[in-house]
């Protein structure tokens, strides 16, 4: 029984975090910690590296004070929360920065409805420039109006 909870706790902690990743980019990213994720939309370096990458470290580390939780009997969710956490994180860096920015040379060819979905989203997101204005904040679950020809 409590595999079905983990199960449970996992998968909504997975959904959870496509509202977080909304949430942040929209009110913090574009919000008061824009000078950290700027330069994902100004490329004003040469490094393969961004500023932009220290969101992905906060939520790594959270995911791994979880696990550590979780492993000295301190919070028995900390193991499904976490890898919740860190499935998300997956997805988000194999849709964002493989697939959508082509970090590395890979997933190039895919081109299905929802791939172009996404794709279209992002590229929208990323029409604007600045802090303010923008649209399409989401990752995984975009506006259907993405998905129409």
């Amino acid at each position: 029984m409590i595999v079905l909870f983990w199960i449970l706790i996992f998968l909504g902690t997975f959904f959870f975090m496509e509202f977080m990743a909304w949430f942040t980019h929209k009110y913090i990213m574009h919000g008061f910690l824009w000078s950290l994720h700027k330069d994902h939309h100004k490329k004003d370096h040469d490094s393969w590296f961004e500023r932009n990458d220290a969101f992905f470290i906060f939520y790594a580390v959270v995911s791994i004070v979880l696990f550590l939780l979780w492993q000295y009997d301190i919070f028995w969710p900390g193991l499904p929360i976490g890898v919740g956490i860190f499935a998300y994180g997956v997805a988000y860096f194999l849709v964002h920065d493989i697939f959508i920015h082509q970090r590395f040379k890979m997933f190039r060819r895919i081109n299905n409805r929802y791939a172009r979905g996404v794709r279209r989203a992002h590229k929208m997101h990323h029409k604007n420039i600045g802090k303010g204005g923008g649209e399409c904040f989401g990752m995984l679950v975009v506006p259907f109006k993405y998905f129409k020809k």
